[in-house]
């Protein structure tokens, strides 16, 4: 509840506070074109590292490995860019952490070292990216429904939401 009041409340209030103070030390015009110049910018970087993170997605699929890394960076990349398209130096500041690449991945290393994600009913903790597989189980020629098509895959998985 408190990160949403500072969501809503706290950070509107220091935008405009920041873009205020900005626009008296430079003039209105430049600090406009200050935040327009931030989300063109990162509208670029964000197609650019989204390409990028899609393609390493898909090599990680075809190779049978979890993309657990690269779907963390694609959720980080899609707020980083809703962050840069906001008006706001604050909010631009975190999108731009969002989508710069050396800084993204420490941090989706930080959400898989806490357990934010799991995978296969284990928890990433001390997991590497890349090196859980896609396995089928023992039963897996038992059909689970008699009616389901027989080229249907379910990938069945757990997640715990962590305060």
């Amino acid at each position: 509840m408190r990160f949403l009041f500072v969501l809503f409340v706290v950070l509107p209030i220091l935008e405009m506070w920041l873009l205020i103070e900005v626009g008296s030390l430079v003039g209105s015009l430049p600090t406009i074109g200050m935040v327009v110049f931030t989300a063109v910018v990162g509208a670029a970087l964000l197609k650019q590292q989204g390409i990028e993170t899609l393609t390493r997605a898909q090599q990680r699929l075809s190779s049978g490995q979890v993309p657990a890394t690269e779907i963390l960076e694609g959720l980080l990349l899609a707020v980083g860019g809703a962050l840069l398209l906001t008006p706001g130096f604050i909010t631009d500041t975190l999108g731009f952490v969002c989508l710069i690449g050396p800084l993204r991945q420490w941090l989706v290393g930080q959400l898989l070292k806490r357990g934010v994600m799991q995978v296969n009913n284990f928890q990433t903790s001390g997991f590497q990216s890349g090196s859980a597989r896609f396995t089928a189980p023992d039963n897996a020629d038992a059909p689970v429904n008699p009616t389901a098509r027989r080229d249907t895959v379910i990938i069945e998985g757990d997640y715990k939401k962590e305060e």
